[in-house]
């Protein structure tokens, strides 16, 4: 009776402590691998740990779709960017460029301190469907946790030597992150000149897809000569996630929401359709009774 008494304790504690151990490791993310192809895909994030079933369970998953009706908000967002050393690193899903102290944006009122900033090919927004060869982020994130991102669209077309610094020594297979001396970038130059913009709520494009992101997506690209964004492309040409729903949310001019557009003619109120309805139940009830006295 002892012995099985000590056998059933034993039983339980080991079954406690691996279910000790998968919460930890589940909690600190470290042994789920994901990527943009097959079973690692972005059609299973959501189901490689728990910590990434927002991916799957999430209502604003970004990227998303830009539609035609979308409003642009006016340049009113304040860059203040300074140079940095290029510290650049290819972490296995992207190309990485890691931005020191004392850059920042404000954005509706409370600034965002830029902390890296990297790419994705093709592009992860799409612009009525459109996608492009490249398209830039910029992370920020405020005092306060909050995350922001600036998206860039690259195009083809002339040479960019803002972006030549970066590009010069993009890392053709994963490594640890290099600073290289006597090398910095200014990511106020690898904006547009124009910088009107885009901007809703959504969530970061990779894992865990934490929600909450405002996002600002530029809405004049720059370009990128053929073999700039060749250059890209050699190192990642597929590490973008589909375009999300966009569900119940809409875009934001001056800070505030827009309501979606009507399209068409307007519908008709409730009422006029329980008066049409009524009128037809009517006429049909005296036809029937027409037709019931002859």
């Amino acid at each position: 009776m002892r012995w099985a008494i000590r056998m059933l304790l034993a039983g339980m504690l080991l079954w406690g402590g691996g279910l000790a151990f998968s919460q930890i490791v589940a909690a600190e993310g470290g042994a789920e691998e994901w990527g943009y192809d097959g079973e690692q895909g972005p059609a299973y994030w959501g189901q490689l740990s728990p910590d990434y079933a927002t991916c799957a369970t999430g209502r604003e998953q970004s990227p998303i779709d830009i539609p035609a009706w979308a409003p642009v908000n006016q340049p009113d967002l304040q860059f203040v960017y300074q140079s940095t050393p290029l510290t650049i690193v290819n972490n296995g899903h992207t190309v990485k460029v890691a931005y020191g102290e004392g850059s920042f944006m404000t954005l509706e009122g409370k600034q965002y301190k830029l902390l890296q900033f990297h790419f994705h090919a093709p592009s992860e927004h799409t612009w009525q469907g459109q996608y492009f060869p490249i398209e830039a982020h910029f992370v920020h994130q405020s005092d306060d946790g909050e995350y922001a991102v600036v998206g860039v669209f690259i195009r083809e077309g002339a040479e960019n030597t803002a972006y030549q610094s970066v590009w010069d020594h993009l890392p053709p297979n994963p490594g640890d992150p290099q600073t290289i001396e006597g090398v910095s970038v200014n990511a106020m130059e690898l904006l547009p000149a124009d910088t009107s913009y885009y901007r809703y709520d959504g969530s970061f494009t990779t894992p865990p897809c934490t929600e909450g992101v405002k996002w600002v997506v530029m809405a004049t690209p720059v370009e990128m000569s053929t073999e700039q964004i060749a250059a890209f492309q050699a190192i990642y040409d597929h590490n973008n996630r589909p375009v999300q729903p966009l569900n119940a949310r809409t875009f934001y001019l001056g800070g505030a929401p827009q309501t979606l557009p009507q399209t068409g003619r307007a519908p008709a109120p409730a009422g006029w359709w329980l008066v049409s309805i009524g009128v037809f139940l009517l006429g049909a009830g005296l036809i029937i009774r027409r037709r019931a006295l002859v």
